[in-house]
């Protein structure tokens, strides 16, 4: 019987392999090639363009630190809007808050839907719920031209290479504060503090030219490259590291999650002296 691995090259000279127990999808959209994988270890798999996008097994680290710090951290979010994610984990995340009316889920490749929601349920099943629009659009381009408010702009992007790298400057930034409500917050991944140490801290430095209040925080994923994976939030008034226990404890009641609970949500912004004592 022939096996199946799977690689991603993360360095020149190592990466992450996982045996493939079916290819449940292989194709390629007008913007990038798209696997969906069935492996022994790992669960379901996304994978873009060869890279991990995300995994049944490790995705509740990623999509409940992107989604519940700042939902958390605003006081009554209603309206969230969510740049990528096309597998839908941050969306379930989301809807999970009682105060959430909306959530526009904008993602450019509609492929990458209709395929999750075939193949990855238990992360796409959200965008069944009456609040979601999906809005098949370039993020930077929506940004930029909707006229709708927000509370909260969740940025679940790609890497920052090619189209993506708009997604991580400062005119993005200037647009999306330019459609928060008052005391509205952003946040976006920002990569590995590990492999990719000076764009964290330069993020960090382009954030604070647009945002008074900038915070980053720090989760682990086991098969993004150095398994630290970063945050960064741009927020009009309210910081995350105020927020009061008590009051979380009360909103939170009823919620299940796999990582997120009020009394990790301050340990997740301790970052190593490398990256918090730098920029």
């Amino acid at each position: 019987m022939t096996e199946i691995w799977f690689t991603e090259r993360q360095e020149e000279h190592s990466g992450l392999t996982v045996r493939v127990r079916d290819v449940l999808f292989s194709g390629k959209s007008k913007y990038q090639e798209i696997q969906i994988l069935d492996t022994y270890s790992l669960g379901k798999v996304l994978v873009l363009d060869n890279t991990y996008q995300t995994t049944e097994r490790d995705e509740a680290y990623y999509h409940e630190a992107l989604a519940h710090i700042p939902l958390f951290t605003h006081p009554n979010p209603r309206h969230v809007l969510v740049v990528g994610g096309g597998d839908g984990g941050t969306v379930r995340e989301v809807l999970k808050h009682k105060s959430v009316e909306s959530v526009d889920l904008v993602e450019i490749d509609e492929v990458v839907v209709r395929e999750c929601k075939k193949h990855m349920p238990t992360l796409s099943k959200g965008f069944s719920d009456e609040r979601v629009s999906v809005i098949f659009e370039d993020g930077a381009k929506y940004v930029k031209e909707t006229n709708k408010k927000y509370d909260v702009v969740i940025v679940d992007s790609p890497d920052p290479v090619g189209p993506a790298v708009v997604l991580f400057e400062k005119e993005f930034y200037e647009n999306i504060k330019g459609i928060l409500n008052d005391g509205g917050l952003m946040v976006e991944q920002t990569e590995s503090p590990l492999f990719s140490k000076d764009f964290v801290i330069n993020i960090r430095k382009t954030f604070s030219e647009v945002f008074p209040i900038v915070r980053q925080y720090l989760t682990v994923v086991y098969t993004y490259p150095g398994a630290t994976w970063s945050f960064t939030m741009g927020s009009l008034k309210h910081d995350p590291l105020k927020v009061d226990e008590e009051e979380l404890n009360k909103r939170f009641k009823g919620m299940e999650t796999k990582i997120y609970y009020p009394g990790i949500h301050k340990a997740f912004f301790a970052l190593p002296r490398y990256i918090k004592e730098e920029g």
